[in-house]
């Protein structure tokens, strides 16, 4: 029996199931009345949920990896919007799980059981050079400061904290800063304008002489190694949640119509063999995109438990491995989540598409998830390394290609 269906995994997953449900049942009107999730992510914080990564010993839940990703999946099943909204929060407790044991870890950790959350800020759009940083961190004599602004800030607006990838100011090197967003520097606007995941808290963030304490910025070389694949498996886990979300929808549908056509196959619509196929294949691919997922997971969690193993080749061929892994995994779930959220509507009838019932939020959703980080690139990156041996993209940049 895999490990995210042990009793372990099901005593973690009871204790946040009937938040699920609650988050589950306010999510279509959010999503048409566009009202951003401030209250779930409320009752995730005075849950714990963001605590799970952390040690049981440091006051957390202590999820592995799988168990991680396996709870992300049922929360977005209930939302879609929450998995990726959390999504550099789970990063950057990541990357503290990574370095060594420290006052300054326990600090962030301590952080994190009072309910705190970490938000995005890597991207910057406009007339840009390829890998051009233009947000800056500059000395001070009682720390630094950050100025410049970023796009696509998941989480942000739901956030104490933003991890921001900048460029020193001193010596041009690359870091990772921890800003406050309880300051007047921050500046955060719910701006993100995208057909789907429309309630992710992204948007632009400017700083503006922001505050930041000394020891919150960080040599991106420091970064954890499997980052990459980490991020790719929130999202990930994101698809596979909205699969089960559309399968729950199709058969619950189906099971309530009462209308049929003349031509159809039965009396009643849920014994209609050629939808009750439908629904079949939907939830055929819901399960191969659940199971895709969920092993790749336990590459990633082989890189977290060698990180500190002091192998150096050892730990390279577990990083490439998580890498390859959640390629293909995203090449299987861009692929099926989307075309199972279209045929949702073989199986119900012209008045689904009534946006009172938002199921076209589920492709829409679908979609958006599955166009971050280019999935051609990742098929590419599969089929190099299978016939050439080439290890795959860890660490990319995007800007004007002049």
């Amino acid at each position: 029996m895999s490990e995210p269906l042990t009793t372990q995994y099901e005593t973690l997953a009871a204790r946040f199931r009937p938040l699920f449900a609650r988050i589950a049942e306010g999510a279509v009107e959010r999503e048409t009345t566009r009202s951003l999730a401030f209250e779930p992510i409320r009752w995730l914080k005075e849950a714990g949920f963001g605590t799970l990564r952390i040690p049981v010993e440091e006051g957390g839940l202590g999820a592995s990896l799988p168990q991680l990703f396996q709870l992300l999946t049922e929360l977005a099943e209930a939302d879609s919007n929450l998995p990726q909204a959390l999504r550099a929060h789970f990063a950057f407790v990541e990357d503290r799980l990574n370095q060594p044991d420290s006052e300054e870890r326990k600090r962030w950790f301590r952080r994190f059981i009072d309910g705190e959350l970490v938000g995005s800020g890597w991207t910057e759009i406009g007339n840009l050079k390829l890998g051009e940083v233009v947000t800056k961190v500059t000395p001070t004599p009682n720390g630094w400061t950050l100025n410049g602004h970023k796009f696509y800030s998941t989480g942000t607006l739901y956030a104490d904290w933003i991890d921001v990838y900048a460029q020193r100011e001193d010596n041009g090197r690359d870091v990772i800063v921890l800003v406050n967003t309880h300051q007047s520097g921050v500046v955060r606007e719910d701006d993100w304008d995208g057909f789907g995941q429309r309630l992710t808290g992204s948007g632009t963030t400017r700083f503006e002489q922001a505050q930041v304490e000394a020891a919150h910025v960080y040599d991106f070389s420091e970064r954890f190694h499997y980052q990459t694949a980490f991020y790719q498996h929130v999202l990930l886990s994101t698809l596979a949640g909205i699969a089960r979300a559309v399968t729950r929808d199709a058969a619950h549908g189906v099971a309530q119509r009462k209308r049929i056509y003349s031509h159809s196959n039965a009396r009643l619509v849920k014994q209609d063999v050629q939808v009750l196929q439908v629904v079949g294949q939907i939830s055929s691919w819901a399960y191969a995109v659940d199971a895709t997922v969920q092993q790749a997971t336990h590459s990633l969690q082989k890189a977290y438990e060698l990180h500190d193993s002091g192998d150096d080749a050892v730990i390279h061929q577990a990083n490439v491995q998580a890498e390859v892994d959640s390629a293909k995994a995203q090449v299987i779930a861009s692929d099926l989540v989307p075309r199972a959220a279209t045929e949702l509507f073989n199986a119900l009838g012209a008045s689904d598409t009534r946006t009172s019932k938002a199921l076209d939020r589920h492709w829409r959703n679908a979609r958006t998830v599955a166009s971050h980080n280019p999935v051609i690139y990742k098929t590419r990156n599969v089929g190099d390394w299978e016939v050439n041996g080439n290890e795959p993209t860890f660490i990319w940049q995007i800007g004007n290609g002049e």
